[in-house]
């Protein structure tokens, strides 16, 4: 044979030992999420970046609303990791107060999670009193809030009603308030104005730097401890694990209470935070992060929610419009769907966006079907109501005519009706746009993300730039619907 004709060869080999030789390849990238409070955040932060220094691809879904969102959407398999503590799950997840660290990995190793990395803080609750208040009453510990009956008490929603929260806590220490529910980024701003006189509060809370608090000495050992950890599902690579194990004891209660000190009070953002540390660290060579400009950072906000909203009434539309037509003439069944869709409306937007997590994940689509559910009310009541309107006597007249049912639906009544279902419409539009906000909780984006990550960071310029928008579109939503109006509708029927 003659031997040129294996002149390809070498080129084979060598292609065969590059690939051989070449470090593995992460095709899918790491889905990083966090709660929507300041250190979530940073923590959340500081694993992406780390990972994205390594070459290795991130996806956020960062401000999930909540902890049972963001552990069921690891469990979902919508989120590879987030920052979780040891004390939130044993208590508020699990409903296991008092089992060992064994125990709490054999159950989250149940369900394919577990506790990755011990971060090397310990961010336990306690109750946050003003200063002044605490020093003329002589209040020191937990117990002593129970000789003060009057005090104005406020704490985060979540703590209100979890396992290790405010019911427990109330009845082990047998204190008689009834506090109030405030979201955590607001709470110590109200004490410092006097609106509130205690708070819940984190340990390492960056705001204990600045605000006159007093940590009230938990005399009862209420609190367990609340190690701070990366929270995973078992089936993240290898690779991916080996980069995050830099990680471990890494931070302490001091650095973290300055880091998050950085945030709230500084005024500095989460991600820039998270990349001096890493640099100051030693854990990057250089701080990676780059801030979109404010309008970028408008002009995608905004495509996103407009995305939503209108993929929710298109489909609101194509299914209430129909279907509100079909059962107009049969009165009964019209009633029970209004029943069915005005039920779906008293449903709470946050508790519908966390029922849909375990059927179909994080994201647009969670979105997309809550506004949609949220759109048919309006557009099926007003439908039908124009509808029923229509004077019986047109109908007898059309009858006379000789047009059957069909012709009279399109020709006559569906004209007749249309200021009252273009109204519908129009309603449904704007709800879904100021509901859309909440999308941020489920990583879904929109106008929702910078109100809710500026409320948690108590950083005034991060919530105007998506509630600014937010109001914009809805004007522009309402004068759009009467060019629209003027349009389709006679202007007689107009006036």
């Amino acid at each position: 044979m003659n031997a040129h004709n294996y002149r390809w060869l070498p080129g084979v080999f060598c292609l065969l030992f590059v690939l051989w030789a070449a470090p593995p390849v992460i095709a899918e990238p790491v889905r990083v999420g966090s709660k929507t409070f300041t250190e979530s955040y940073l923590l959340a932060e500081i694993a992406a970046q780390l990972l994205e220094s390594r070459g290795v691809a991130v996806e956020r879904q960062l401000g999930l609303g909540g902890t049972l969102i963001a552990f069921e959407a690891l469990q979902k398999g919508s989120i590879d990791l987030y920052p979780e503590y040891t004390g939130t799950l044993t208590q508020a997840v699990l409903d296991r107060p008092g089992i060992t660290h064994e125990q709490l990995e054999k159950e989250l190793a149940s369900r394919k999670l577990r506790l990755l990395i011990p971060l090397g803080f310990n961010n336990s609750y306690a109750i946050a009193v003003g200063g002044a208040l605490a020093r003329e009453q002589g209040i020191v510990t937990i117990s002593d809030l129970a000789g003060h009956p009057d005090l104005e008490l406020g704490f985060s929603h979540e703590f209100l009603n979890r396992g290790d929260g405010w019911p427990a806590l109330s009845a082990a220490y047998r204190l008689p308030q009834r506090p109030i529910g405030i979201e955590h980024a607001l709470a110590y701003p109200a004490i410092s104005s006097g609106h509130l006189d205690a708070t819940d509060a984190y340990t390492t809370d960056g705001e204990l730097q600045v605000h006159d608090l007093v940590l009230l000495e938990d005399d009862r050992q209420f609190f367990p401890r609340y190690n701070a950890y990366l929270l995973t599902r078992t089936d993240l690579s290898a690779q991916v694990v080996e980069h995050l194990k830099v990680l471990d004891n890494r931070i302490d209660e001091a650095t973290m209470r300055a880091l998050n000190h950085r945030v709230a009070q500084v005024g500095e953002e989460p991600a820039a935070v998270a990349a001096g540390f890493l640099l100051e660290s030693g854990l990057t060579d250089t701080a990676a992060h780059t801030a979109p400009s404010r309008m970028t950072r408008i002009l995608g906000h905004t495509a996103t929610h407009l995305k939503l909203t209108g993929i929710a009434l298109l489909l609101g539309c194509l299914v209430a419009i129909p279907l509100a037509l079909l059962l107009a003439r049969f009165p009964r069944a019209a009633k029970g769907l209004l029943y069915l869709t005005g039920l779906i409306q008293t449903i709470p937007a946050l508790a519908l966006l966390a029922l849909m997590i375990p059927l179909v994940g994080l994201g647009e689509l969670t979105a997309i079907l809550a506004l949609f559910l949220y759109s048919l009310l309006p557009i099926v009541r007003n439908t039908l109501t124009g509808l029923f309107n229509v004077d019986p006597l047109v109908r007898q007249v059309a009858t006379g005519m000789g047009l059957t049912p069909r012709q009279q639906l399109l020709r006559i009544e569906l004209p007749l009706a249309m200021p009252t279902l273009l109204a519908g419409i129009k309603t449904a539009a704007i709800i879904s746009i100021g509901t859309a906000t909440l999308a941020a909780f489920v990583g879904a984006g929109g106008l929702g993300e910078p109100i809710i990550s500026g409320l948690n960071l108590n950083d005034h310029a991060l919530i105007l730039e998506g509630a600014v928008p937010a109001a914009l579109l809805a004007v522009a939503t309402e004068l759009l619907f009467e060019l629209i109006e003027r349009g389709l509708i006679p202007a007689h029927l107009r006036n």
